[in-house]
């Protein structure tokens, strides 16, 4: 039997709990963005301050990996899980972007329905991320995961459905496709992130 020499050091845990709370930030921002009445301007601005945080993060963590002799498991796997939660931020501060860029002001119900899923991905990711220590309960995770995306999907079917129903004018439509793939591509990231994370944890069983 092949034993596994793991290291106590606890660094690459707290540095990827930390990635996965700019997640957090990133969703609560994103929300912030489609509701009425706020700054919009001030909201973009505080996004790309947390994309930015997300960074160097991510650049804390590939330093680590770099200067570790022994890390907590396969270096490919701390690479792929670290690009993975910083590809979600991306896609988070795209949407974001989008909506200041185009001037869009009234959303379809469905786009809030999907934020709201995102909302619950940061906090599922989040809370998942201390158990890469312990490798436990992590099948929940993943699960969960899943679960909202399935929701996403079928929140992203509906809202093209009813963009491409006549009730809006073609510019419009063609600015909130846009913002609509933006939303599923995010929601499609943190399934990436729980993909990566199912494969650390089997490959560690």
């Amino acid at each position: 039997m092949r034993l596994k020499f793991r290291p106590v050091d606890t660094t690459f845990y707290d540095l990827f709990s930390e990635l996965a709370q700019h997640l957090v930030v990133g969703a609560e921002l994103l929300a912030e963005m489609l509701a009425d009445g706020g700054d919009r301007d001030d909201i973009a601005r505080r996004m790309r301050e947390a994309e930015h945080a997300a960074d160097e993060t991510t650049h804390a963590i590939v330093r680590r990996v770099n200067q570790t002799f022994v890390t907590p498991f396969d270096r490919e796997d701390i690479y792929s899980l670290a690009s993975g939660l910083d590809d979600v931020m991306d896609m988070m501060d795209e949407v974001v972007d989008l909506i200041l860029l185009y001037e869009v002001h009234e959303m379809p119900a469905l786009l809030h329905q999907q934020v709201e899923v995102i909302q619950r991905c940061a906090e599922v990711t989040a809370a998942a991320m201390p158990s890469l220590q312990t490798m436990k309960d992590l099948d929940e995770y993943w699960i969960e995961i899943n679960r909202l995306e399935n929701a996403g999907d079928k929140n992203h079917r509906r809202t093209l459905a009813h963009l491409f129903s006549g009730e809006f004018k073609a510019i419009q439509v063609l600015k909130l496709k846009d913002i609509v793939d933006s939303l599923e591509g995010s929601i499609d990231a943190f399934e990436k992130v729980a993909n990566t994370v199912e494969q650390i944890a089997v490959k560690e069983s």
